[in-house]
């Protein structure tokens, strides 16, 4: 039984498409510091993939959540399992399963270090737009 307004379960080349238009969503805001860290391969990985970035500020880290989230839904028929941190907007975390997006206000970013705590990752770097 589907659970109507969450997220599902997809399948590898269902997660690569999601991760193309998490990326997309995010470089249409100007989010920066964009890094991909594919832990499938990782016995201990919450999921399999986290997408990581930064704005530069508590707005811009809001619009860029809301904007995954507004794309998501519309193009890929998506609704985040759970959504946390958009009170302060210093770090809002939009879990859909397989991918889960990490939108830092950057010293907060700095701070918890998610490159470095999954470092065993596969990590893919972005350019900023």
């Amino acid at each position: 039984m589907e659970v109507q307004g969450a997220a599902k379960k997809a399948d590898i080349s269902e997660s690569q498409s999601i991760n193309e238009l998490v990326i997309d969503s995010i470089q249409e805001i100007k989010g920066s510091n964009i890094v991909k860290l594919d832990m499938s391969e990782l016995d201990e990985a919450p999921c399999r993939t986290f997408i990581v970035c930064s704005g530069n500020s508590v707005t811009q880290v809001k619009s860029i959540a809301d904007n995954v989230q507004i794309r998501l839904k519309r193009e890929a028929g998506l609704y985040a399992s759970h959504v946390e941190g958009t009170q302060q907007a210093q770090w809002i975390l939009l879990d859909y399963f397989d991918v889960v997006v990490h939108i830092f206000y950057p010293e907060t970013r700095e701070f918890y270090a998610l490159e470095d705590l999954w470092s065993d990752a596969k990590i893919t770097e972005y350019a900023d737009v």
